[in-house]
């Protein structure tokens, strides 16, 4: 795609990126009322039975990825016009979702402006490692990264990493304001944790917060990973990168049955959302439906994008993520020559 193409495609798009108040307040009504009476109807069927109060827990955390995305556009001041109300919501979301407004917003950022770069890795993004970096990488540095991308840890201890661990706590040199946002986010979930506590009890609180908190935690992370690790997925050194083709070729169109459509928020079109950051979730789809270059990014859908689990390195060589098992017999040797050129050589 030349730059005259690239730039048609963005002013497209752009025209999207208007938000709408109505749309807006709807979308929280929809949201954020039926989040609190499934919450609350959990903590009061505990009376009945804990397993019908861990069930409308499981529910409650879908709506909790939804308050999320909302969280996520005030964080692009996408979400309303106004900026003060994007910030107002976007801390009382984060609040609820457990995620600081300002630090989150950050480390986000920078991921929309370096997704795709392998030079600039590291921030607010899933960690990947080619080929070359992994067979040059110590046993121990290998160690850590499968463990990091097992299944298991991604997904089942991420949220508990992430709740607890990393949203909690401010990163070095963060700035006063970002720093107080963080401890106020974390001393109003506290507070509001410690009520619940104090009402019905630490049973009570478990049995219905671990299950919002997991599967809540769990999609998302989901969400985020497999939106960027698919087959064909871009990856460029900052020489040869670019951010049309970083949004559109290393971002995936989620195609979901229409209940997590839009339990996700739309976040599926994640290739129209990194074109244009500042589209509203509640617009992405028809942005996607009117411009037709959009259409022929990578489709995943939940069958297909299962497979992405199994995708563990990336091959600079050939444009395409490898399995550990794939890269295994270059572990054997560490030959002079670039190694994912030894491995198309010899598959």
């Amino acid at each position: 795609m030349d730059k005259e193409k690239e730039k048609e495609l963005k002013k497209s798009v752009a025209r999207f990126a208007v938000p709408d108040r109505n749309a807006g307040i709807r979308q929280l009504i929809n949201t954020l009322v039926p989040f609190l009476i499934l919450w609350i109807a959990a903590y009061l069927s505990m009376a009945v039975s804990p397993w019908l109060a861990a069930g409308l827990g499981v529910v409650a955390g879908g709506f909790v990825v939804r308050l999320f995305i909302i969280f996520h556009d005030c964080t692009h001041q996408s979400f309303f016009k106004n900026k003060k109300a994007n910030r107002i919501i976007g801390t009382i979301t984060g609040i609820l979702t457990l995620f600081p407004f300002d630090k989150w917003k950050r480390s986000h950022s920078i991921h929309h402006a370096t997704s795709g770069n392998l030079d600039k890795r590291g921030t607010g993004d899933i960690w990947v490692m080619t080929v070359d970096e992994y067979v040059q990488a110590s046993f121990k540095e290998r160690l850590i990264y499968r463990l990091y991308r097992n299944p298991v840890i991604m997904f089942g201890l991420g949220p508990i990493y992430l709740f607890l661990v990393s949203n909690r706590f401010n990163r070095k040199g963060a700035k006063r304001k970002e720093r107080v946002n963080t401890h106020v986010t974390t001393a109003a979930a506290a507070l509001i944790y410690g009520m619940i506590i104090w009402m019905a009890g630490w049973e009570a609180f478990l049995i219905v917060q671990l299950p919002i908190l997991y599967i809540s935690g769990a999609l998302g992370i989901w969400l985020f990973y497999v939106q960027h690790q698919f087959e064909d997925s871009y990856f460029e050194e900052e020489s040869e990168w670019n951010f049309v083709k970083a949004a559109v070729d290393g971002s995936s169109y989620y195609k979901l049955p229409k209940v997590l459509q839009w339990i996700s928020g739309n976040i599926g079109f994640h290739h129209v959302h990194h074109l244009s950051p500042r589209v509203p979730n509640y617009a992405l789809e028809k942005a996607h439906d009117a411009t037709p270059p959009l259409q022929y990014a990578t489709t995943i859908t939940l069958k297909t994008s299962l497979e992405s689990i199994k995708f563990r390195l990336y091959d600079t060589e050939n444009k395409t993520f490898r399995t550990f098992r794939e890269v295994q017999p270059l572990l054997k040797t560490k030959e002079s020559a670039p190694v994912s050129r030894r491995m198309q050589n010899e598959s």
